[in-house]
């Protein structure tokens, strides 16, 4: 057989044009069902893991997988507010036996250099098991900590300051953009929570334009035509008195909120229970809500995935009907080679060579090209099994 295959090898070197094809062929039909395969189980390994470890959700009534989304991967879309007031009922109504639930707020409407800024609270740490690198937790209005993939991509760290994104352009009216003081970078946790800029909610409050400071309005405004008039009743300004975009201990103390605050909006509440009993009681109480909605997140990504692996159905069908057309395709490549090579096989069989050792040779070139085919793909395997974690990580947290 040794002879054989040094003949098909210096064959399929010569004509390594038609040879490279054929191994593209069926590297390329046998990689992609395995690399969806790998990809698939790598995301429903995390987005599994990351829902299992958040029990329930509390929202405003709509899609229960947008409001898991928004809670657990701070994904704004179109999901509706709720009150702040809803995070002290769920308190409430998960009381049993003298044991409240946690609850945890969450703000994702808004972005800081277009990562997700998230209001919460600082129990959200401690029930992510998240822990700072340097630097300290948010204490003031305007203090921010930067997850750890955050505070590498944009370069900046303790003392450095970060500023959010205005929500619409065209809405000059709107929110402005607020200077964040960076004041704590998280180590990195493998988790969404490395790309999040996370505040205090009263913070996402003053983004969102619902409370903000004036400068003050002395004699130097009064003079630069600021102040438009001044009595014992009052004063009044003009439109040149801008907000701040930038809370420094000098005017923290002029800032203040419009309206009162547990009526302000929150976009979820991650409802922590201590005991399934709890949990049951308050997912009972929100049943009757016609307006507030409770969710599982393990049960809404698992139906998610349930569909999701319904679709690879259809592609493993897919890519079984490409495995054959690709087998009949390099049969008719044997087929039409062989024609072409009927001279060839004449004069070898003129010169010795058996029938018998003929259909080797034929055998041969097959085998070889099937085995450099299977060796690349048994690389790029290995590649896509390292690096499939990074790219799933990429996926759900972009």
């Amino acid at each position: 057989m040794n002879g054989p295959i040094k003949l098909a090898w210096k064959y399929i070197i010569y004509h390594k044009y038609k040879s490279l094809i054929l191994v593209a062929c069926i590297f390329l039909t046998a990689l992609l069902p395995i690399a969806i395969k790998i990809l698939l189980s790598q995301f429903n390994q995390k987005i599994t893991v990351r829902a299992d470890s958040t029990p329930a959700v509390v929202g405003a009534k709509g899609s229960s997988l947008d409001l898991t989304l928004n809670a657990i991967y701070f994904k704004s879309g179109t999901v509706d507010t709720i009150a702040f007031s809803e995070v002290e009922r769920v308190r409430e109504n998960g009381a049993v036996a003298e044991t409240p639930v946690l609850a945890i707020p969450i703000h994702s409407m808004f972005t800081a250099r277009e990562f997700p800024v998230v209001g919460t609270s600082l129990d959200y740490f401690a029930f992510r098991g998240l822990s700072l690198q340097r630097g300290s937790q948010f204490t003031t209005l305007g203090d921010c900590v930067l997850g750890g993939k955050v505070a590498q991509e944009l370069a900046v760290d303790v003392g450095d300051y970060i500023i959010s994104d205005r929500d619409n352009v065209l809405n000059l009216a709107g929110d402005s953009p607020l200077r964040l003081n960076v004041v704590g970078v998280l180590g990195e946790s493998r988790t969404p929570d490395d790309l999040a800029v996370f505040v205090d909610v009263k913070t996402a409050w003053v983004i969102q334009g619902l409370g903000h400071g004036h400068q003050d309005l002395n004699q130097e405004s009064e003079e630069s035509g600021k102040l438009i008039s001044k009595s014992k009743d009052g004063i009044v300004a003009s439109k040149a008195v801008e907000s701040f975009i930038e809370i420094t201990p000098e005017n923290i103390e002029s800032f203040h909120f419009h309206g009162d605050i547990s009526d302000f909006p929150i976009t979820s509440i991650i409802a922590v229970s201590e005991t399934e009993k709890d949990d049951t009681v308050l997912e009972g109480r929100y049943a009757r809500d016609s307006s507030i909605q409770f969710t599982k997140p393990s049960d809404d990504v698992r139906e998610l995935m349930s569909l999701v692996f319904r679709v690879k159905q259809f592609f493993d069908a897919n890519a079984i009907l490409i495995a054959i057309s690709t087998g009949l395709l390099l049969f008719l490549v044997m087929l039409l080679s062989m024609r072409l090579r009927r001279r060839e096989m004449e004069t070898m069989f003129k010169l010795g060579c058996s029938r018998n050792t003929i259909v080797q040779l034929q055998f041969a070139e097959m085998l070889i090209i099937f085995g450099v085919a299977l060796v690349f793909v048994s690389v790029a395997i290995w590649g896509v099994t390292i690096i499939s974690g990074d790219i799933v990580e990429s996926i759900l947290v972009s």
